[in-house]
C-alpha cells in the first residue's frame, strides 16, 4: 500500500477541491437587532439535472481508526456535497483530482475542531470518515432526478496515516 499523510486542513490547500466551512475569515454582519452575528455565504451550494434542488439531511458517524485503507472514491457529477459537523470531533477528508475522468493522486486532510467542507460538483472524495468519536454532520447536498454517483476503486489501496 502507498502511504497517503494527513495535513491539517486549510483554505489554500482545499480550493481547488470546494470550501472550508469556518468562522475564521468569514464575512460576517449583525442582525436581528446586533443580537445575532451572521457569517455569510460560507460555501456554493451546487445542484444541476432534471428537478435539481438542494437537500438538508442529517447524519450520524461511527469514528474510523487511524491508519486506514482508502480503496475508493466517490464523486457527485450534479450538484456539491457539504458537511458541517454538530461536535467539536475531526474528521477525516480525502480528495483526488480528476484526471481524463479518473481519480488523480488523492490529498488527505483533517479537520479542526468546528470546521467543515464543502465538496464541489465533480470532485473525487473518499466517504465521510469521522474520527474521535461518534459525530453528527449537517449534510446539504443535491436531490432530483439523475445519477449523482460515480465511484472508482483503486488497484492498490493507499493506507491514510499521520505523518
Amino acid at each position: 500500500m502507498k502511504s497517503l499523510p494527513i495535513r491539517p486542513l486549510s483554505r489554500a490547500e482545499f480550493a481547488p477541491f470546494g470550501d472550508v466551512i469556518e468562522l475564521d475569515e468569514a464575512k460576517s454582519f449583525a442582525i436581528n437587532a446586533g443580537k445575532c452575528i451572521r457569517y455569510h455565504d460560507l460555501a456554493t451550494v451546487e445542484t444541476t439535472g432534471p428537478q435539481a434542488r438542494a437537500l438538508i439531511s442529517l447524519l450520524r458517524g461511527e469514528p474510523y481508526e487511524i491508519p486506514l485503507p482508502l480503496k475508493m472514491v466517490e464523486r457527485h457529477p450534479l450538484g456539491s456535497q457539504a458537511f458541517v459537523p454538530l461536535t467539536e470531533n475531526s474528521f477525516l477528508v480525502v480528495v483526488a483530482p480528476d484526471e481524463g475522468c479518473r481519480p488523480g493522486e488523492p490529498i488527505a486532510f483533517e479537520t479542526a475542531p468546528g470546521q467543515g467542507v464543502n465538496i464541489a460538483r465533480n470532485v473525487w472524495h473518499g466517504i465521510l470518515t469521522p474520527l474521535h468519536g461518534v459525530s453528527d454532520f449537517v449534510v446539504v447536498d443535491r436531490g432530483g432526478e439523475g445519477c449523482n454517483l460515480e465511484e472508482h476503486f483503486f488497484d492498490t489501496p493507499y493506507r491514510v496515516e499521520y505523518a
